[in-house]
């Protein structure tokens, strides 16, 4: 990379990048590891030989602790061997059946996302929103930027069920709300899709929001209809037309991508096919606030009461149990 005229041709200095990327996301972690480890046994040489290994032990848990769960990561991370699970990842959240209810869980959900992507250091940015009718959303698209953020996200495609007392009903009656997760795989320019300018029809509207400075007074939110597939993308969180016109071709390259993907490998079609229906029988996992609290994972069957901690974000346990037993 630091040759003179590495970057006279662009498309192979970006491959060079992306492959020096890929290596130091398995090489750093291992690094930093072994480094730690070995300061630890120096740390317990050095307790032994002053006599003090009770209180070096002590002293050490806290430590050991961490490199056990670095360690852990790290093994998972193994497991992220798919063509694109180093990718960058669009991420898009539907309510499903429950009207209101599916709206505001819709919403829970999203902000539960969003909560996981900063604990794992990824940056994420709303893309294209669609509020609810009363309350909640419709639905929204998010790009998530990070190692390995498609890998770890395509495990959370699926139905989400929600089972609570609604805060909408006067009866304080229990419901249950549905709302469907979809992940693509961000694809970069190295990928080649043909998208004649005859195939699109491009739409110009005014971006809605609460109102505000969020609600711009020209029309520079953009939707894109893919005439051939009928696939229709929209971008409306920049002010600058042209800005979400490159965000929505984005997504829709990927979305192109992801069909024609499905079309070539087989073995990816259950992954690739169409929604199911957002409703009773197709959940990946359920969130039960009443009468008992309990967030289950139906293909993993991994749990927990902790439900507030699950909404605030901490998904981990259920993440990492998909990406380590769908490779097994």
């Amino acid at each position: 990379m630091s040759e003179p005229g590495f970057w006279d041709n662009q498309e192979d200095a970006q491959q060079v990048v992306s492959e020096v990327k890929r290596l130091r996301a398995v090489l750093e972690p291992y690094d930093r590891i072994s480094s730690r480890l070995e300061d630890f046994e120096t740390m317990m040489d050095l307790a032994a030989e002053e006599g003090a290994e009770k209180e070096g032990l002590k002293e050490a848990q806290p430590i050991a602790e961490k490199i056990r769960k670095e360690i852990a990561q790290l093994e998972v991370q193994t497991f992220l061997s798919g063509k694109m699970d180093r990718n960058d990842a669009i991420f898009t959240v539907y309510a499903g059946a429950g009207g209101t209810e599916s709206c505001d869980w819709a919403n829970m959900l999203l902000r539960m996302y969003l909560y996981w992507f900063e604990r794992r250091g990824f940056k994420s940015e709303v893309s294209e929103i669609q509020p609810g009718d009363e309350t909640g959303i419709k639905s929204a698209t998010v790009l998530v930027y990070g190692d390995f953020a498609f890998g770890y996200l395509k495990s959370e495609r699926g139905v989400h069920r929600l089972v609570r007392i609604s805060p909408f009903d006067a009866n304080n009656r229990r419901h249950t709300s549905f709302a469907a997760v979809n992940v693509l795989a961000q694809i970069d320019d190295s990928v080649e899709i043909e998208i004649p300018d005859s195939d699109l029809r491009i739409d110009t509207f005014r971006a809605s929001g609460a109102g505000g400075q969020h609600v711009n007074t020209t029309d520079s939110a953009v939707r894109i209809t893919h005439l051939p597939t009928g696939i229709v993308v929209a971008c409306q969180n920049e002010r600058s037309q042209h800005k979400n016109r490159a965000t929505a071709m984005k997504i829709l390259r990927s979305r192109l991508y992801e069909r024609e993907q499905a079309k070539l490998e087989a073995e990816r079609e259950v992954a690739y096919k169409d929604q199911d229906e957002i409703g009773w029988g197709n959940q990946i996992r359920s969130y039960v606030l009443h009468p008992y609290q309990m967030v289950k994972d139906l293909r993993t069957g991994v749990q927990t009461s902790n439900v507030q901690s699950v909404l605030d974000g901490n998904l981990d346990d259920f993440v990492n149990a998909y990406v380590q037993g769908e490779q097994r």
